[in-house]
């Protein structure tokens, strides 16, 4: 009997292939004996071709059908089977077959019967040498796997005979099995429609065949498979819609008794893989596998049909399935292969940084000498205190939950937001749980080593060059302003500096790396909590970045979401309060500090920072002028490489480098001018060190390119530099070690030994405590427990110049206190809980300050409600006469916004952090390898079929560069493999 065919093309728009399929179909050498066009959703310009090629049938529907709904349509309206050799062809406007594609199709019918399925190679459109796919398989558990995907046609799969199942794009099959089996499954419009048909067509008795000499050319127009162009999102669309048609098939070929468990695991089953996706790098897959799980679980409603057609098939068992799936084996070879190609990259990645071998040892080592030589007097402290340094409170526990909404222990206390800095603290305290307070003296001896570890990875990702390297590494952890942080004690400034270059470390690879763009979130909020100072240049930053990012702008679009969510009750609190401006004050001890003139933030020393000059110009008799000339001298090759680092390539780098530098300065100018914060009487300005921070790492940083370009001529230049650089500093380092630094080890208690008994076995205990200060001023405040600690400390009330009403009822009773007046404080205490009053006169009073204390003492001691208690070198104390009950905390004082914005930082942090959780090769190198044409390489199977090995077990695959969208561009290990293009 002879065999007939009917040609189905399904188009929808796009003219020019719809004409070369059109052509394709005439100048087949057998061609079909009929054909049907319809034409869905089609905007008229195909129309014109279609009817010029004149088919049998030309439906048309302004509905924009699925390929299985158009496909029905038209069976439908062409005439049913008489017999068994009648045949469907399947196409649509971007399948053009090649002129023997449909006779060799014919073949491997007419030699067997039980054949009712037949698959041609799939071949690009515009390269007939490169297959698409040739058959499909699937895994134990379910998941698609192409037995070929994207190499080149050497003939290596002409041997191929049955396969599970062949993709609905040029499937041949016949009509009698396609209406017999319920035809292609409208749940399945995109992804798997041709694996379940040719699965049912395999249950129902038939075969499923591939034919290697007939080609099919695919465009990927998205009519008939998914669409291979390349847009933003494209990961996250692909990865629902092969997620959705695995868990229909599952749901569609379960038994009966196994139907209810396997849908009660769909939600939890996708919950728990998508924080797989999220620790193998593949946060776009995150969306679309919650999205499949619930849209099987509650709007699948195809499932009952497709388990009706299933049953309907069923004559063989799934016995007949099992030889063609997958080997467990097979699939562990993939995978082996695919983590081995990734090794091999990451190897590469590192042996390029090669941290010892070039002299990141030697940097660290001498780092670590010169910090442990300025901080000799510090060794062995357990705390540290002086300048901006307190300690930290003995609770890890108690750290972790002042981050958030609630009672903020500052004066007379209030209710409100947690400084961002707190979770900084607390993540610090929580290294040495034993004793917080340790961690902040191992960071005061840590910081100049882990700042030049971060600058010599940096400048790894720029020159291969260890001497260049060490160069800048130098420059940078004997920066004036880490070294005037340390001097000044001002820790965040001290975290600011050290985060800086690991912040540009990771952002450098963001763009092509999870894992990278993870840290970088993490980091930038670590930053911005340490030095609020820095968000709007760290902003301006992160636009320009996010412009450059192209493709990657999705991942770069999420950076900033960890800082927002440390800073959103902060900022809506100050804002709410009408003082945006006063969410960029420093946290912590406000640290009143000299103002610094434009020359000495040119030269990168914030205020006050050049006393050690002053101090070496007085004992030389030299002049502030000569100093000034001194150091411009010393600064000037540094500044002389930046500036020429714009006229050698790559450009581009020097360029960002110098927008850096003058994000930087021009932050420290804005923070040398403004005063946010309230010390006592005094206004304290924002510290410039920060900027100056971000401005030296821009300044060096284009030096470092400019060496770079200089190649061979470097030495010199390089030498000059750093010595220059390296002396500027001299001064500012030896105050630590002459000791003209205020920063102190193990400094006296805060409040006398007494208080400190009593407040070891009452926390609450609260102290007044008055200090003089200008003539006619005291400053008073209530400290509770054995003094305040650094994570007690609050930008709300240190910007707050205004008395509440219960700090102006404090202030009155202190007055009255150190005054002679008939005022009854009695109420007044027992309403604050004070038990003790401390009248602190510092350790060199003043003589003004001297005359107060006598006037008060007398007061005092004349007080029925006061008994004192003895004197101290700082001052003396008084305690109540009467036992007065301190005043408890409020009871839940966060309310509902604490639950809230714990699980807010909790989840948005968690989210982060698994992404920035390095697996396999977490910095990607700076230069793409594109694959090759010829097929060399990396083996198609390392990488072929990389989401349906995940699938397979039901856990997703650590793959840390499989950003690209599958069906386009799947080649995570060739995203590995590269080097440098500097110096190229």
């Amino acid at each position: 009997m002879l065999q007939t065919v009917t040609a189905i093309i399904v188009v929808r728009q796009g003219a020019a292939r719809v004409q070369r399929t059109l052509e394709s179909l005439r100048a087949q050498t057998r061609r079909p004996d009929s054909v049907v066009v319809i034409e869905t959703g089609s905007n008229g310009d195909v129309t014109p071709a279609v009817a010029a090629f004149v088919p049998t049938q030309h439906l048309a529907t302004k509905e924009k059908l699925t390929f299985p709904a158009a496909v029905a349509a038209a069976v439908r309206a062409v005439e049913p089977p008489v017999h068994a050799q009648q045949w469907l062809w399947l196409l649509a406007q971007d399948t053009a077959p090649e002129p023997e594609a449909l006779e060799q199709l014919l073949a491997v019918g007419e030699v067997s019967p039980s054949v009712a399925v037949a698959g041609p190679k799939l071949v690009e459109w515009d390269d007939r040498t490169r297959l698409r796919g040739f058959g499909v398989t699937m895994t134990h558990f379910g998941a698609t796997v192409p037995l070929v995907d994207d190499e080149l046609d050497q003939g290596q799969h002409d041997g191929a005979s049955d396969v599970l199942g062949v993709h609905e794009a040029g499937m041949l099959v016949r009509h009698e099995v396609f209406n017999a089996i319920g035809g292609l499954d409208p749940a399945l419009p995109v992804v798997d429609g041709g694996l379940d048909f040719c699965v049912r067509a395999r249950l129902a008795g038939h075969r499923v065949v591939v034919a290697p000499g007939a080609r099919v050319a695919i465009g990927g127009d998205g009519v008939v498979g998914p669409r291979l162009s390349q847009r933003t999102g494209a990961e996250r669309v692909s990865h629902r819609q092969r997620r959705v048609a695995q868990l229909h098939r599952r749901l569609a070929y379960a038994p009966a008794a196994a139907l209810v468990l396997h849908w009660l695991s769909l939600v939890p089953l996708g919950v728990a893989r998508a924080i797989g996706w999220l620790v193998g790098k593949r946060p776009g897959a995150v969306g679309g596998e919650l999205a499949a799980a619930f849209q099987v679980a509650f709007a699948d409603s195809h499932l009952a049909a497709a388990r009706r057609n299933v049953s309907k098939s069923k004559r063989a068992g799934w016995a007949v399935v099992a030889p063609l799936r997958l080997p467990a084996s097979e699939l562990r070879r993939r995978r082996m292969l695919s983590r081995e190609a990734a090794l091999n990259a990451a190897h590469g990645e590192w042996r390029e940084l090669d941290f010892f071998g070039s002299g990141g040892g030697w940097v660290f080592v001498a780092t670590l000498a010169a910090s442990v030589a300025i901080g000799v007097r510090l060794l062995g402290a357990s705390v540290l205190g002086g300048g901006g340094l307190l300690p930290l409170n003995t609770s890890v526990g108690q750290l972790w939950s002042g981050i958030g909404w609630g009672f903020r222990d500052v004066g007379v206390g209030f209710i409100g937001p947690s400084d961002p800095f707190q979770a900084v603290l607390a993540l610090l305290g929580s290294l040495t749980f034993w004793n917080p307070s340790f961690s902040i003296v191992l960071l005061w001896f840590a910081a100049m080593p882990l700042a030049a570890i971060g600058a010599w990875l940096l400048a790894a990702r720029f020159t291969r060059r260890g001497g260049i390297r060490a160069v800048f590494a130098l420059a940078w952890a004997f920066a004036p302003p880490l070294l005037a942080a340390l001097s000044a004690g001002r820790p965040a400034a001290v975290l600011a500096h050290v985060l800086l270059p690991w912040l540009v470390f990771a952002a450098v690879t963001a763009r092509r790396s999870w894992s990278a763009a993870g840290a970088t979130a993490l980091l930038a909020a670590g930053v911005a909590a340490c030095a609020p100072s820095l968000i709007p240049a760290l902003a301006v930053a992160w636009l320009v970045w996010t412009a450059a990012s192209g493709r990657s702008v999705f991942r770069a679009l999420f950076v900033p979401l960890p800082a927002i969510a440390l800073f959103l009750p902060l900022a809506l609190t100050q804002i709410g309060a009408g003082h945006p401006l006063r969410i960029f004050a420093d946290p912590g001890v406000p640290v009143p500090s000299d103002a610094a003139s434009t020359w000495q933030l040119l030269l990168g020393f914030p205020g006050g920072a050049t006393s050690g000059w002053h101090h070496l110009a007085d004992a030389l008799g030299w002049s502030p002028s000569a100093m000034t000339i001194v150091l411009i001298v010393l600064i000037a090759p540094l500044a002389v490489l930046a500036l020429l680092a714009l006229f050698l390539r790559p450009t581009v780098r020097a360029a960002g480098a110098l927008l850096g530098a003058f994000l930087g300065l021009a932050t420290a100018a804005i923070c040398s001018q403004s005063a946010l914060q309230v010390s006592g009487e005094h206004t304290v300005g924002l510290w410039a060190g920060s900027g100056l921070s971000l401005y030296w790492l821009g300044l060096t940083g284009a030096a470092l390119c400019a060496l770079a370009g200089l190649g061979r001529f470097s030495v010199g230049p390089s030498w000059v530099a750093g010595i220059g650089a390296l002396a500027a500093i001299v001064p500012l380092a030896l105050s630590g070690v002459l000791g003209s630094s205020p920063v102190r080890a193990n400094p006296s208690g805060q409040l006398p030994a007494y208080v400190m008994a009593e407040a070891s076995t009452q926390p609450r205990t609260a102290t007044l405590v008055v200090t003089p200060g200008e003539p006619g001023t005291i400053t008073a405040g209530i400290v509770h427990g054995t003094g305040e600690t650094l994570d007690r400390q609050s930008t709300l009330a240190s910007t707050d110049a205004s008395l509440s009403p219960s700090s102006s009822e404090l202030a009155r009773l202190a007055v009255n206190l150190v005054s002679r007046s008939g005022f009854d404080a009695s109420d007044d205490l027992t309403r604050f809980g004070i038990g003790f009053m401390f009248l602190n006169t510092g350790s060199a009073p003043d003589v003004s300050q001297q005359a107060f204390s006598s006037r008060a003492e007398t007061a005092l001691d004349g007080n029925a409600l006061l008994a004192r208690v003895g004197a101290t070198s700082t001052g003396t104390l008084w305690s109540t006469t009467k036992d007065i009950a301190p005043v408890p905390l409020p009871d839940n004082p966060g309310g509902w916004r604490q639950p809230l914005i714990v699980l807010m930082l909790a989840v948005v942090f968690g989210v982060f952090a698994l992404l920035a959780v390095p697996i396999g090769n977490t910095a990607a190198p700076r230069r793409r390898m594109r694959r090759p044409k010829d097929g060399a390489g990396v083996p198609a199977e390392a990488v072929a079929g990389e989401d349906a090995q995940a699938e397979a077990s039901d856990e997703p695959v650590l793959d840390d560069e499989s950003t690209q969208e599958p069906d386009v561009d799947r080649e995570p290990a060739y995203a590995a493999a590269g080097g440098y293009d500097e110096e190229a």
